[in-house]
């Protein structure tokens, strides 16, 4: 047997029995009776495969102290001595270790002979991560990295549990997208409370989706420079300052404000969390399942704000709806330096005229888009933020053209499968927006939901999304991602030609629960696959920005979907009251009639994706989908 594997809870027991001990062996012999435990990775000599050994172990000068009893004879030392090179992982860091020798340790330390001193010369982590791809290469690397046995490894933080690494970066996307709508089915209440106006209230949900949306490409970009994890960190902190001053406001000024310091939390966040997974996950199976797991966070967040909303609102108070954000934060702060890979950051600087240019932008651009749902097109602020939304978002072009550290390398759009990503992401932004928006006031006023009813109305969608997107990261190394995507926009459309059927007298069973279900497969198909793709081929330090740019697309693409179909639903709402005496029962026809005709128009908005995918996206098998998230140098 060449190795075992021990767990967090033997490491605890030793760890904590070398604790009682030690102190006796001290007195005694004048030195420690184990020393801290590390694994030693290495790779079988008939097998090929690697091992994992954990082995009691201390640095002691550029060498290692480990027991004699893993000595020359030991299988490790077999497996170390015919491949040349192993891994010790030591205090949550990696070191490369080549060329090992038996050192007598008895002429170094007669008074405690248990021990070796195990010498080998220390090269970098990268080295490491290239021969354990490739290891028919492991010679060639070997040469080309000459050092001497003084040589220390650089090194980088590495993951210590995968699955609770994945758990944090998993709860945190969710932690960002649910608050896009935990407050929807809170907002009576809110109102009630801090006596927002009816114009004015709408902007407790406009006031997060614009900062999210305005400043993920300088979140992103911060990673890069900065360092993921760090940046992390931080964002999720900010989130949670946000969300501890939301639940205190006393003023609809102050819970606006709080909510812009949570968005602009989330957009640090968002992006920063798909890069993590490309660090902290190698490329194939694991990273697809982490993928899988990350694309049903991000797809049921929604519903799930809905559904953690209305029991809140019900059984607690709807300032809890922010409250509840701060000890889920707190403890990913905690635990994410713990468990999660430290990309080290790189030299440059933010190109701040571009982050000024394309925050503003599109923060004009969306909140024109937003406020044209509820106000005519030709209404002078919405022609005016549009206006200069655009001519900001040229001017940044122009920037980035002639920028030498630009904010977004327009280079990201060369890649076709890419932009096809961004684009079909956005169709999907749009119907997942307008669906959740349009729903939820006919669960609450055709069919006569309380809030709590209502939010669980949606629980098929966020099942549904987590079933199809878990589904597709086990099948997409075999078909590639074209396949699942155009199904997806197919599947999508289909739901919401169902939906478009609704009337006066429809019930949850026969008119909503089945287009649900539907849209969340639909949706679930999409999200894994344009995942992959939107990062495909962009350099490492590119990274969090590509990501970025998937998460701008999904809520710019909300936004404009909500826009567009909010339009059409009030002017056909408005035509149908024309010449009627407006009683509750008219005004609830000729709103059906309204978002029957927005559902509509998103059939036909859901079509344009599936011709998307059939003329853009073109990687077809693992070889090109698995490259989405290359490798962590």
């Amino acid at each position: 047997m060449n190795g075992i594997n021990l767990g967090p809870k033997a490491r605890r027991i030793v760890r904590f029995a070398a604790r009682l001990i030690n102190p006796l062996v001290l007195a005694i012999a004048g030195r420690r009776w184990m020393p801290i435990l590390g694994v030693l990775h290495h790779q079988g000599r008939q097998s090929g495969r690697m091992y994992a050994t954990p082995l009691g172990m201390r640095p002691l000068g550029n060498t290692f102290v480990m027991p004699r009893t893993f000595g020359k004879n030991a299988a490790w030392y077999l497996n170390v001595k015919a491949a040349g090179w192993c891994v010790v992982t030591y205090k949550g860091h990696d070191y490369k270790l080549i060329d090992p020798e038996v050192v007598d340790y008895a002429t170094a330390a007669p008074a405690f002979p248990r021990y070796e001193l195990l010498q080998f010369r220390l090269v970098g982590i990268n080295e490491y991560l290239r021969m354990t791809q490739a290891p028919d290469q492991s010679k060639a690397d070997k040469e080309q990295s000459p050092m001497s046995q003084a040589s220390i490894a650089s090194k980088t933080s590495a993951p210590r549990n995968l699955g609770v690494a994945l758990i944090v970066i998993a709860f945190a996307q969710l932690m960002v997208v649910l608050d896009t709508t935990i407050v929807n089915v809170a907002l009576p209440s809110i109102q009630r409370a801090l006596r927002f106006s009816s114009t004015d209230l709408e902007w407790v949900v406009n006031a997060y989706s614009l900062a999210f949306g305005g400043l993920l490409l300088l979140g992103g970009r911060a990673g890069d420079l900065f360092g993921r994890r760090r940046m992390f960190v931080g964002g999720v902190l900010f989130f949670a300052a946000g969300s501890f001053a939301g639940g205190l406001a006393t003023s609809s000024t102050w819970l606006i404000i709080a909510r812009v310091v949570q968005g602009a939390g989330a957009a640090i966040v968002a992006p920063t969390a798909l890069s993590l997974i490309a660090d902290t996950f190698k490329e194939g199976a694991a990273r697809n399942r982490a993928l899988g797991i990350y694309a049903g966070a991000a797809g049921s967040g929604g519903a799930i704000g809905l559904i953690l909303g209305g029991l809140i609102t019900n059984y607690v108070s709807w300032r809890w709806v922010m409250f509840v954000n701060v000890p889920i934060a707190l403890l990913l702060a905690v635990a994410a330096p713990r468990v999660l890979a430290a990309s080290a950051g790189r030299s440059g600087r933010l190109d701040l005229p571009g982050a000024i240019s394309v925050t503003g932008g599109m923060t004009l651009l969306v909140y024109g888009l937003s406020r044209a749902a509820t106000h005519d097109w030709n209404d002078a602020i919405t022609v005016a933020a549009l206006g200069f939304g655009a001519s900001l978002l040229v001017l940044f072009l122009i920037i980035e053209l002639r920028s030498k550290q630009p904010l977004m390398p327009l280079s990201l759009f060369s890649n076709r499968n890419r932009s096809g990503a961004y684009a079909l992401r956005m169709v999907a932004g749009a119907m997942t927006l307008a669906v959740l928006f349009f729903l939820t006031q006919i669960v609450q006023n055709v069919l006569g939901y309380s809030p709590l009813k209502a939010g669980f109305a949606f629980l098929p969608l966020g099942v549904g999304v987590v079933i199809a997107a878990t589904v597709t990261s086990r099948i997409i190394g075999r078909i590639g991602p074209r396949v699942p995507i155009a199904l997806g926009a197919i599947v999508v459309a289909g739901g919401l030609l169902w939906l478009s059927r609704i009337g006066d007298h429809a019930t949850y069973v026969s008119d909503i629960f089945g287009p649900l279900a539907i849209l969340s497969i639909g949706l679930g198909l999409i999200f894994l696959p344009t995942t992959l793709i939107a990062v495909s081929g962009a350099a490492q330090h590119e990274r969090g920005l590509a990501s970025a740019v998937l998460n701008v697309s999904q809520q710019l693409g909300g936004s404009i979907g909500l826009a567009v179909l909010g339009t059409v639903a009030a002017n056909v709402t408005k035509s149908n009251l024309v010449n009627v005496r407006p009683t509750h029962a008219a005004i609830s026809h000729a709103e059906t009639i309204g978002f029957a005709t927005a559902f509509e128009i998103g059939t036909l908005i859901a079509l344009a994706g599936f011709a998307i995918a059939l003329l853009f996206i073109r990687a077809r098998s693992q070889k090109t989908a698995a490259e989405a998230l290359p490798e962590a140098a």
